[in-house]
């Protein structure tokens, strides 16, 4: 089959690779019907993400058809169209009972390999390094889908592909943002980054309840997206952050702040840009993590800051002071996507929310490597890419 893969920093290739197959009794085959390039691959093309290997299969948000099963899956047959959440998990551990499938203790092959990193080990992620598990993605014309009897959700209707393939990742991780922040009637929420999962976490807040969103970012393409979802936008090139946010909310700052951005913010100041950008090409640290300082420093006191952009390792000058001394809650995750999908599937069929707004350009995979190039540089508008193998 064809696959995009992985050859090194800012290098990615598609190529002939084997089939996939199943291996365990839980497993099923899925022919990919609707692929994405989510900004967390940017994270992996941009080499910040350890444990890669040359050759590995990219992608973790894709659906499909079953095209085979093993004997153990009987909530799967062949046929049935699916979308996968990028987390994989078993349903049986605690943290799945839980219902927090992002942090499976079973769906880990290489746990050893996170603990080192991370103290103890999440679940096992589509695409997503060997840290965590070395599992194939699905920016391919086939996947294998471990534990299918837990994961995978069935589409039985005509929805298009375009309103549920986010199912598997950037809608329900938005939504988690929003519900992170605790919101209530008259909040005013402030989001850092108007990509798509900033996007649906502005959508989602209005769906919970807040007055207002306001989200920041320093594209005018995006941030005009961001409107269009109800937003404020604040371009941090153009005005001061904080200053900003304290003036509109009358000196005390956001009910909460959500962080999608993650370990490759942007920050208008140079030298602050250097000195990050300098450690992390040092590996002194993996993470530039302005939007998360920031975030924190602009929070009003006893408020919430939700993490949901992606960081990998370690970071440096966190404002801990802020953080503990104005009582402030830090709520983070993988998305625990499982839990999500069927009241989010719900409301794309009751219509509250078409999550298709996001996309701005289709491809067919091969295009992959030329569409993984647009999505970095942000060149024609490129917000959201859906390959098509």
């Amino acid at each position: 089959m064809k696959a995009n893969c992985w050859m090194g920093r800012n290098s990615v290739e598609v190529r002939e690779v084997p089939d996939p197959r199943i291996l365990n009794s839980r497993d099923a085959v899925v022919r990919v019907t609707s692929t994405a390039i989510c900004g967390s691959d940017l994270h992996l093309y941009d080499g910040y993400v350890p444990t890669m290997k040359k050759g590995d299969i990219l992608g973790h948000e894709f659906m499909g058809e079953v095209v085979e099963v093993g004997p153990k899956v009987s909530t799967l047959k062949v046929g049935d169209r699916v979308v996968v959440p990028f987390p994989i998990a078993c349903g049986n551990c605690t943290a799945c009972e839980h219902g927090m499938f992002s942090l499976c203790e079973n769906s880990n092959p290489n746990a050893g390999l996170a603990e080192k990193v991370m103290g103890h080990t999440p679940s096992g992620i589509f695409g997503y390094s060997h840290m965590l598990g070395g599992y194939p993605g699905g920016q391919a014309q086939y996947a294998r889908v471990p534990f299918a009897d837990v994961g995978p959700i069935k589409i039985e209707d005509d929805l298009p592909d375009e309103k549920v393939l986010f199912l598997s990742d950037i809608l329900p991780t938005g939504w988690m943002g929003a519900e992170m922040c605790d919101i209530k009637p008259g909040d005013t929420i402030a989001v850092w980054g108007a990509g798509p999962v900033g996007q649906f976490a502005v959508a989602s807040a209005y769906l919970m309840g807040a007055e207002r969103v306001i989200c920041i970012d320093r594209h005018p393409y995006r941030l005009r997206i961001a409107e269009r979802a109800g937003a404020e936008a604040l371009n941090y090139e153009e005005a001061d952050v904080l200053d900003t946010l304290r003036d509109v909310t009358a000196g005390r700052g956001p009910d909460a702040c959500v962080d999608a951005v993650g370990m490759e913010a942007h920050h208008p100041t140079p030298a602050m840009y250097a000195y990050d950008r300098v450690k992390q090409a040092a590996r002194l640290e993996t993470e530039r993590p302005y939007a998360l300082r920031e975030a924190i420093m602009a929070c009003r006191n006893g408020g919430i800051v939700s993490v949901i952009g992606v960081y990998g390792g370690v970071l440096d000058k966190f404002p801990m002071g802020s953080l503990m001394n104005r009582s402030l809650t830090l709520r983070s995750g993988q998305c625990h996507v499982q839990r999500y999908l069927k009241p989010l599937l719900a409301k794309i069929r009751e219509g509250d929310i078409d999550p298709s707004f996001v996309i701005t350009h289709r491809m067919r995979l091969e295009d992959a490597p030329r569409g993984y190039e647009m999505f970095k540089n942000k060149t024609d508008g490129c917000n959201k890419i859906v390959l098509t193998p």
